[in-house]
């Protein structure tokens, strides 16, 4: 079965590549047929990922300990409850998770504009692959929830006692739904600098793919703050652990983003703003992985020293250099004719808030 999950997993990043090799021919040359493969791969992706989770699902469930990961999360006095559970509990199964996640959103998204946005979606699904294919590499090449042991051990060492908890099903997934979610206003926005297609129905795709984001992340972090106190009963939720204010710093700027939307959708204004937000808080969601998968910090959440720092640094260097060239190439285009009219208006009162939020 281990097999089984790590094939899969490669499908699954094969899948992703194709689909962006696709994408990108098919905004060049605009082949619609090109277009069409990409969407094909996208299911692709996210069959194959389904298909990895489902196995280390079973894994976890028969607590098979030939498997490493199984036999750091799970033992056999582990309930099914806590057990299954386990699937986020460590790096390379939360890796999995986002890889897995993204790759349904993508169908979503697929789905959603099969008639609609054409012009851009050979940008969005090139952006979508590319961050699918890169946590594909991430969980086939650096951390894999599927490697074996030589030696099969008894028993597994079991759940860390702090993650049997009710919130153990409910505050990382909320979380990582919420991380995921802001991929998709990143994509749409980089469609649109990339395509030259300015106007606001961008913003109108993703208004409820950013609403719900937003409404996720923030349960994680209120059902996070939960159980930060009812398990540890020490400091406040963001006075304590740094991972915290990690998940905290997409919050502030898809707050601050879901605001500003308002004024260009009314006023043609904030443009350049918005573009930038859109791209810094997918950029700090990909942060936050970061500092709980690099080692670099002391944390509850945090995990060993590892190889991914890099990788997940450079991914994060990348979205930013992205998007920002891209802004920089169409800030003529994106430049309002109007400015805002008074200190006091409800244009300057959003900016306020915008910055206060930044």
């Amino acid at each position: 079965m281990a097999e089984l999950g790590r094939f899969a997993v490669l499908l699954a990043l094969g899948a992703g590549l194709w689909g962006a090799v696709a994408a990108a021919y098919g905004a060049r040359t605009g082949r619609p047929e090109a277009v069409k493969s990409a969407e094909g791969a996208v299911k692709a992706s996210a069959l194959c990922f389904t298909a990895a989770a489902a196995v280390l699902f079973y894994l976890l469930l028969t607590k098979d300990f030939r498997v490493e990961y199984v036999a750091e999360y799970s033992s056999r006095s582990l309930s099914t409850f806590y057990a299954l559970a386990a699937f986020w509990a460590g790096q390379a199964g939360s890796l999995l998770l986002w890889g897995w996640v993204l790759s349904l959103f993508s169908v979503v998204v697929v789905y959603q504009n099969r008639a609609k946005n054409r012009a851009i979606m050979p940008y969005v699904l090139l952006t979508l692959s590319v961050v699918v294919a890169f946590f594909g590499f991430l969980v086939a090449f650096t951390s894999s929830p599927f490697r074996t042991l030589a030696v099969v051990p008894f028993d597994g060492q079991g759940l860390n006692p702090l993650l049997q908890n009710p919130g153990q099903w409910v505050h990382p997934v909320t979380l990582y739904l919420g991380y995921v979610g802001f991929t998709v206003p990143f994509a749409f926005c980089i469609g649109a600098l990339a395509s030259g297609r300015l106007d606001d129905e961008w913003l109108r795709s993703v208004r409820k793919w950013t609403l719900w984001s937003w409404v996720l992340l923030t349960a994680g972090i209120v059902l996070g703050a939960r159980w930060a106190y009812v398990e540890l009963g020490w400091g406040g939720y963001w006075a304590w652990d740094p991972v915290e204010n990690a998940s905290l710093l997409p919050w502030l700027t898809g707050t601050a983003f879901l605001h500003s939307v308002i004024v260009q959708e009314r006023k043609g204004m904030l443009k350049v703003w918005n573009a930038g937000l859109a791209v810094t808080t997918f950029a700090l969601s990909l942060f936050g992985t970061f500092l709980t998968r690099s080692g670099v910090i002391s944390s509850v959440h945090a995990f060993a020293q590892s190889s991914l720092g890099p990788y997940l640094i450079a991914a994060t260097a990348a979205a930013v250099l992205a998007g920002g060239a891209l802004i920089v190439w169409r800030l003529p285009e994106l430049r309002s004719r109007e400015a805002i009219e008074s200190p006091i208006s409800r244009e300057a009162s959003f900016l306020a808030n915008n910055l206060l939020l930044v």
